[in-house]
């Protein structure tokens, strides 16, 4: 096969999974609902740092290709995408929730006080929210729960990007503060070099009590 038949054959698809991906938006769009927002978050498994979400307002006008699901790009991919997204949406927002939050509220209701700050962050409001997941988090507006909404609409997908990055990006700045842990490198997931690191050197103030009640016991300090 030559090379244009190849590049034919990869643009083809590309087209295709843009259809596939814009289909929750484009139907929204065809009844009058132009700002339709996609809500995703980031860090809900990790041991230490914030959960984290994001809003997303994509333009109907100006599609951006390549949006995906985060978890399938690779890290510099997610971070092209992060600069084209902020520059080319109509609007978007981070939310974060604190460990400390998550500690006091579970984090299933931090996840969701994430999301809600990353809306009120936008400056619009949309006029239908697509939201990654089966549970309504409570955002006051219309609302579509996806479950594995960030593989099937372009809004979730760019809104799991900007989480991703804007989340990644943070838990560089604290293995500064935190160099002990390695979260530059594992995020603050519970990989085996965290949780030894955790037991040798003990929870930093960034980590969740909550979530580390199993590796150490007791209250989780």
């Amino acid at each position: 096969m030559s090379s244009a038949a190849v590049s034919w054959d990869a643009s083809r698809s590309s087209c295709r999974r843009c259809r596939i991906m814009l289909q929750f938006e484009q139907a929204l769009w065809a009844e009058g609902k132009r700002l339709v927002c996609g809500v995703d978050e980031a860090g809900r498994g990790p041991l230490a740092g914030p959960v984290t979400a994001a809003a997303v307002i994509l333009n109907p006008d100006d599609i951006i290709d390549g949006v995906n699901d985060s978890k399938k790009l690779s890290a510099k991919k997610r971070e092209a995408l992060f600069e084209v997204i902020c520059q080319r949406s109509l609007a978007w927002g981070i939310g974060w929730a604190s460990p400390e939050e998550i500690d006091d509220i579970n984090i299933l209701n931090a996840t969701f006080l994430a999301m809600q700050r990353a809306v009120k962050q936008m400056n619009m409001t949309p006029d239908f929210i697509l939201v990654d997941g089966n549970r309504d988090p409570g955002l006051g507006l219309e609302t579509r729960c996806i479950v594995g909404g960030d593989g099937k609409s372009a809004s979730i997908a760019a809104a799991s990007i900007l989480a991703k990055v804007s989340r990644d990006r943070l838990m560089c700045e604290l293995a500064q503060q935190y160099p002990q842990y390695g979260f530059d490198v594992h995020k603050g997931y519970p990989t085996k070099v965290h949780r030894e690191a955790v037991l040798q050197w003990g929870p930093s103030p960034v980590h969740r009590k909550s979530f580390l009640k199993k590796l150490l016991g007791g209250d989780g300090v």
